[in-house]
């Protein structure tokens, strides 16, 4: 396995734990379908959230959240609503909402953790 998916996949565990430490649900993670993988599906309070998880050890290719730009914020659109078509009884009464979640330092364990709500 490649070093970057060995950060990857920590600083989605980092994510995770981010957000269940704030009270969050996590519902799922990374689910896959044909057009894609979320990252995280949780549960916070009546929202159903998407998330992205970036995790970079430096900005030498710029911040994390760089990366969510308006293409990436519409597949992630796309992929909640395909999350939502196979799980309609989980996602009834739901507003859906994507958040995106930095992880940013040289190691996931102990790096600064950035959460931005309500991408559109």
């Amino acid at each position: 396995m490649a070093v970057k998916d060995d950060v990857g996949r920590a600083g989605e565990e980092r994510a995770a734990a981010y957000l269940q430490e704030r009270g969050w649900r996590i519902v799922a993670r990374n689910w896959r379908c044909a057009a894609g993988e979320i990252d995280v599906v949780a549960e916070d309070g009546g929202d159903l959230v998407i998330v992205e998880v970036k995790t970079r050890r430096g900005e030498g290719f710029g911040h994390p959240l760089e990366a969510v730009d308006a293409r990436k914020r519409l597949r992630l659109w796309r992929l909640g609503m395909a999350w939502i078509a196979a799980h309609p009884d989980h996602a009834q009464g739901r507003q859906l909402r994507l958040d995106a979640v930095s992880v940013l330092g040289p190691d996931p364990r102990t790096a600064t953790i950035e959460h931005l709500r309500d991408l559109r």
